[in-house]
This record gives structure tokens, sequence and C-alpha cells, in this order.
């Protein structure tokens, strides 16, 4: 299990874990959890830690202050802007984001205010996106002369191209039942739901095998980038492998015999 050592509130990011779940709190309340160098280096080290850990089954994603995530730190990227630092920044974060589409475990985004920018390229980045009602989300880096073309990556792997097309480019912030009725958000609830709601979809998910859930994250980002014929072929492949598990062998008996499965993670 991680260490206790993590949950420090001066830490840039928080860990805590229970009932396997982990859930990662960006904690830089005052700057609206901006995305800066040594923020984007902690959540990148803190992945790492959690997708070692067996006994973690489900991410909890969220934000500590009044925001989900502004974006970037702008104020960061002015005191440093030159090539070295800037192609280090966006590298480091792409590969951050990565990390959360690698990951064993799937991750929940539970956005309760503003993801703006790279805040939003965080959340469309996550598995499974939950909101509070009073939540919003834009890229609004076309305001400012510098196209959100990172979060766009992220962002028109959620939604379809018009809908991407028009957040690119009008830069406006759009409401959470947009972002749902557009497929970045799998729900919206009022703000004091929004915890239960999510805590509820984390123990769901955290019920099932660990290694069939694993086995499904990895095969569902894959196939998705396959054509249709290469992607029934790889499909095919692991729908396979994963029948010659011991979860799926236990998972199947315990259907037939009307009774609870026992998950081994084998």
């Amino acid at each position: 299990m991680l260490n206790e050592k993590f949950l420090n509130e001066n830490d840039l990011v928080l860990l805590s874990v229970k009932d396997h779940i982990c859930t990662l709190t960006l904690n830089r309340p005052r700057h609206y959890n901006a995305l800066s160098m040594p923020m984007i280096e902690s959540i990148s080290t803190a992945l790492d830690k959690i997708n070692e850990d067996k006994e973690i089954h489900v991410v909890i994603l969220a934000g500590n202050g009044p925001g989900f995530c502004s974006g970037h730190d702008l104020k960061e990227i002015c005191e440093n802007k030159n090539q070295a630092y800037t192609e280090a920044l966006f590298s480091k974060c792409s590969q951050m984001m990565l990390k959360i589409l690698k990951l064993n475990q799937p991750v929940i985004a539970k956005v309760h205010s503003i993801a703006t920018a790279a805040g939003c390229q965080l959340a469309a980045s996550c598995d499974l996106v939950a909101a509070s009602e009073k939540a919003q989300f834009a890229t609004p880096g076309v305001n400012i002369g510098l196209f959100c073309s990172t979060p766009m990556v992220a962002l028109t792997r959620s939604v379809s191209r018009k809908h991407a097309m028009e957040m690119l480019l009008t830069g406006d912030m759009f409401s959470a039942e947009h972002a749902f009725n557009i497929g970045l958000v799998n729900k919206v609830v009022k703000e004091h739901e929004l915890d239960s709601t999510v805590e509820e979809l984390a123990l769901k998910i955290a019920s099932k095998s660990p290694l069939t859930v694993s086995i499904g994250k990895r095969a569902f980002y894959k196939q998705i980038e396959l054509g249709i014929s290469d992607a029934y072929e790889y499909a095919n492949a692991v729908m396979c492998q994963n029948m010659l598990k011991n979860d799926a062998d236990e998972g199947i008996r315990a259907f037939i015999e009307k009774r609870q499965p026992k998950w081994t993670g084998s």
C-alpha cells in the first residue's frame, strides 16, 4: 500500500487510500491547481506509485480549493519563456497525461468547478468524468494567442470534431450540462451529491476483478486507434487471453453457482 507519508498538506498532490480506492488530490488551491512544472512532476510520481500498487483498484482525481484545474501556470511560463523550458514543460505534461491512459487502474475525474485549458485536457484524459452542476469547461487558449493544441489531443478523443472545434475556436466557457451533452462528462449532479456519486461509482468498479479491468482498459485504448478489422483481430486475442485467467474462470463459476466471485487478480 502507498505510504502514509504522502498525506502531507504541503505536498502539491495528496494521496489517500480506502477500500481499494486511491484519491489523488491536486493541492495548489490558491492557484486553482494550475499545472506548474513541479505540479506535473508530482502528479507523474504519484501515478507511478499508484500503478505499482496492486491494492489500488480505482483512482479518483480531484482538486482542492475553488477550482479543479485551471491549466498551465501562465505566470511560471512568462517567467521562464525560453525554448528549453517550453519544450520540457509540454513534453512532461503530455507524458503525464499518457500515464493516466496507461495506468493499470481506471481513473475517475471528480470535477467540482472549473477545468480549463490543460485542466480540461486532464479531465478528458481520465477514463470517466463526474461533474458538479456548477463545473465549467473551456479550452480558452485562443483568447490569449496560444491555441490549446495539446488539450486538443485529449478533447478530440472524447467529443465529436464539431464540438471540439467549437470549444477550441471560441475559447468560451461551457457548462457541465453542455459537457455532458457532447460526451465530455459521464454524470452531472448537484454539488452536494458529487462526493457520494463518485464514491458509489468507484466502489462499483473496485468490486470487479482488478486484473480484468486492467486488461479491458488497456485493450480499449489500443483498439480504438486501429481500423475495424485490426481492432477485431486484436480484441479476439485479448478475449482469448482473458478467458484463460483464473478470475474469468472464477467469475463464470460464481455466475453459474449464483454466488459472489472471489477475485485473486490472476
